[in-house]
C-alpha cells in the first residue's frame, strides 16, 4: 500500500469521535499488553526451562559451543532454546513499544487520566 493512502478500516477509525477513538486505543493497549506479557512469560519459562536442564546461560553455550558429546535431544533443544530466546527478545521489544502509549496515558471523554494496561 502506498503511503498517505488510507484503508477503509484506518477511514472508519477516524471518522469516530476522538473520545471514541482515544478509548479503542487504551483499552486496545491494555489487551494488547495483557497478551503480550503472558507470552513474554511463557517465552521466559521456556528460557529457563533449558538453562536448568543444561545447568547453563545459553549466552554461555554459544560462547563455548556445544559440547562435544552433545546428543540429538541437546542439538534440538540447542535451536528451540535459541527460538525461545529470541521470542521473549521480540516480545520485550513489544511490551516497551506499547507501555510508551500506556505510560502516557489518555484523557478519555469524562476527562480523567487513563493508563492503559495499569
Amino acid at each position: 500500500m502506498k503511503a498517505g493512502v488510507k484503508t477503509h478500516v484506518e477511514k472508519t477509525f477516524l471518522s469516530l469521535p476522538r473520545e471514541e477513538r482515544e478509548a479503542i486505543i487504551s483499552h486496545g493497549t491494555a489487551l494488547r499488553l495483557s497478551n503480550l506479557r503472558k507470552r513474554h512469560f511463557l517465552a521466559e519459562s521456556k528460557v529457563r526451562h533449558f538453562e536448568e536442564k543444561y545447568k547453563v546461560a545459553l549466552a554461555q553455550l554459544d560462547a563455548n559451543g556445544l559440547p562435544d558429546d552433545a546428543d540429538y535431544e541437546m542439538h534440538e533443544d540447542y535451536i528451540m532454546w535459541h527460538h525461545w530466546a529470541a521470542v521473549a527478545n521480540k516480545i520485550n521489544k513489544d511490551i516497551a513499544s506499547l507501555e510508551e502509549i500506556a505510560q502516557q496515558g489518555l484523557y478519555l471523554h469524562m476527562g480523567e487520566l487513563s493508563y492503559a494496561g495499569y
